[in-house]
């Protein structure tokens, strides 16, 4: 059975980082996309970063420049480090696997229960 479980969430002040770990286990083969999400309170869920198996990689408006994404040579853990959080970054951040359909658009069918990430001001 496939699963994806996030660590590394917790409360930081602006400015601060954080990494966000996810380890996937199950698979009998390797996703050929994964991602991270983010659902702010209050909102809609969005993607802030996603990789390919073959190593491509888009991020959010909003996260360019301060979020990236990685996974180790075991490709069994996807990473997430943040740098220069703000407020607007709090939110449950999910990790999600799934196949890549074209260019980078990839659909997702296994997802993590989350973990928290807290920024204050």
């Amino acid at each position: 059975q496939v699963r994806l479980v996030e660590s590394g969430g917790g409360s930081v002040q602006a400015g601060g980082s954080l990494k966000l770990s996810c380890v996937a286990s199950g698979y009998t083969y390797r996703p050929s996309c994964m991602a991270w999400f983010r659902q702010p309170p209050g909102k809609e869920r969005e993607r802030v970063a996603l990789r390919t198996a073959d190593g491509r990689k888009s991020y959010s408006d909003s996260v360019e420049g301060r979020f990236t994404i990685s996974q180790d040579n075991s490709q069994n853990s996807l990473y997430l480090q943040m740098s220069s959080l703000a407020p607007e970054d709090t939110g449950m951040y999910f990790c999600a696997a799934g196949r890549n359909i074209v260019g980078l658009n990839c659909a997702f069918d296994n997802w993590g229960p989350g973990t928290q990430v807290t920024v204050s001001s």
